[in-house]
């Protein structure tokens, strides 16, 4: 008997423990990458900035305790930062977060009912699609704050951005503002990211149990101070800094927190916002869950309906608490494969971090600079969007090529939801056009002159064409055979088709034999069916419609 414990598809592991050497270092990564996020968005918001970190505390926390997605994260997302920031400026904060509290509620309630199947409908070019237009993304995003320019908010993924700079416009105002200082440990920090990942490093255990990142940003803190002390000039101030709110008394940190407004429940604005978070919150946690799972090495599936209910606890915990709106976050969860975790054990971990250091040392984390996280999340971006998913891509047909290209440049050029729109749209259209090329028929022609069209299994109404066509090539004075044997499923447009050829075909004095053609509805079939056939005119000839032939061709418009 075997004593190999089993592992489920949710990620569950034999312990803890065995799995502790991956997790711990991952639950640093995501930790260090976190905390930026977790402040620019809430600076995105409008929101205080300390809401950004209850939203990350938060997702780190109640949601990997409810949820059975074994390597997504959780967090405050950009998606929702307009949203949120008209909310605050039309009703208040405190109200918001009564919003949010009922957000919550109502994502619980689409799980009940079953709403997380939307998940499934998405094709993997276009999850694919939004993997690498990410990548892409975080890789130039993070460009002007590597050398120092940090107006833009961390966790930015719109084209347009808050400061009326775009993506790509950044890039050349950026210039004007270029740090030294931050170039430098940008650029040592990325060397110890590179480092890392070296066949020699990776040999050496202990070195494994520390995470590069952490090397990377420790490095960071040590050269700005460093800096300071002998190069003032080079040094980064606080603006290039994580900047966390830190209390200095019980009483201060107390006040950091805020509590919904619980008067505004009979205000129907505050339900409507409400079912606005809850949608698209859920909408983003979903896509995101797919594309996790596509991560994931061991190719695991999360519960849709089950991660639902886990993120709308965490959004009625953060609006209790006066955070953010809480999804399962893309650049996280890819930090957190990236960094090797095994379960969601990591996620938990990162969270904890959040919780111990904000409450705890905020002012270490103070010291990171923003230059040495880039350099963190340009590795991330570059390795969700590398050379080798594209040749990928490219090799498997344009019908997925094109839409996996279509949702990147969606996403580059517009946001997360509109990207994915594009590419969704893209998809359907190769869809059809692809049935379209599908004629709908087999078409042979036997020794004596007989034409034997042979339906498919499904004729839809993009078949409608191509059959019309091929039926109106028929000669005259031919001998034909309609055989829909194998057809499950025929499109009205096509069986009209088919009954008017009938009247087509005596016009023309082409002997027509209509074979297992069923009604349309209440409609019978047309005079001249017969359930089964079988004629034979020579060994070499012989043709019944149960049989398949082996030269047959489908046939083109």
């Amino acid at each position: 008997m075997s004593t190999n414990k089993p592992t489920s598809q949710y990620g569950s592991d034999p312990g803890i423990l065995s799995t502790l050497r991956y997790d711990l270092p991952a639950g640093v990564v995501v930790f260090l990458v976190a905390v930026p996020l977790c402040l620019g968005i809430a600076m995105a918001s409008g929101a205080p900035l300390f809401a950004g970190l209850i939203a990350g505390i938060m997702g780190g926390v109640l949601v990997p305790l409810v949820s059975r997605s074994a390597l997504g994260v959780s967090g405050p997302a950009a998606g929702l930062a307009v949203i949120v920031m008209t909310a605050i400026q039309d009703l208040g904060f405190e109200a918001f977060l009564l919003a949010l509290v009922l957000a919550g509620i109502f994502q619980a309630a689409m799980a009940f009912i079953k709403a997380g199947i939307i998940a499934y409908f998405f094709p993997s070019s276009v999850i694919t699609g939004m993997l690498s237009g990410i990548g892409i993304i975080i890789f130039i995003k993070q460009i002007p704050h590597a050398v120092g320019y940090d107006r833009d908010y961390e966790g930015d993924i719109a084209f347009l951005q808050a400061d009326h700079y775009t993506t790509f416009s950044e890039l050349t105002h950026m210039l004007g503002f270029i740090s030294p200082g931050a170039m430098f440990i940008a650029a040592v920090s990325l060397a110890i990211l590179i480092l890392w990942e070296l066949p020699v490093i990776k040999r050496q255990r202990i070195l494994q149990l520390l995470p590069g990142s952490l090397i990377a940003v420790l490095a960071g803190i040590g050269i700005n101070l460093a800096l300071r002390a002998w190069q003032p000039g080079l040094a980064l101030g606080a603006k290039h800094l994580v900047n966390i709110p830190v209390a200095h008394s019980g009483e201060e940190l107390l006040q950091q927190f805020t509590l919904p407004d619980f008067s505004q429940i009979s205000n129907p604005e505050i339900y409507l916002v409400a079912l606005a978070i809850a949608v698209i919150a859920s909408l983003e946690t979903l896509l995101c869950v797919e594309a996790t799972d596509k991560l994931d090495p061991e190719k695991r599936v999360t519960p849709a309906n089950r991660e639902l209910i886990a993120q709308g606890l965490a959004n009625s915990a953060s609006g209790l608490l006066g955070g953010l709106p809480v999804t399962q976050v893309i650049v996280r969860s890819s930090a957190n494969i990236q960094a090797g975790a095994k379960t969601k054990a990591a996620a938990f971990i990162h969270g904890l971090l959040l919780l111990i250091t904000v409450f705890l040392i905020p002012e270490f984390l103070n010291l990171i600079p923003l230059a040495s996280l880039a350099a963190i999340l340009l590795v991330v971006g570059y390795k969700l969007s590398r050379p080798e998913v594209f040749k990928k891509m490219y090799h498997t047909g344009m019908y997925h090529f094109i839409p996996f290209l279509a949702t990147i440049v969606g996403l580059i050029f517009t946001n997360l939801l509109i990207g994915i729109g594009i590419g969704l749209l893209i998809a359907l259209l190769c869809v059809l056009l692809e049935n379209y090329k599908n004629a709908g028929y087999y078409h042979e022609v036997h020794k004596d002159k007989t034409t034997i069209i042979r339906l498919s299994e499904n004729v839809s109404f993009l078949n409608k064409a191509n059959i019309l066509q091929m039926l109106d090539r028929l000669p005259d004075h031919s001998r034909v055979v309609i055989d829909a044997s194998d057809t499950r499923y025929i499109d009205y447009d096509v069986y009209e088709i088919i009954i008017n050829f009938m009247a087509e075909a005596k016009r023309k004095n082409i002997e027509l034999e209509i074979v297992n053609l069923k009604g349309y509805g209440t409609l019978a079939p047309p005079a001249g069916h017969r359930e089964t056939a079988s004629k034979t005119k020579s060994p070499d000839d012989a043709w019944t419609p149960q049989r398949k032939t082996t030269d047959k061709e489908p046939a083109t418009s």
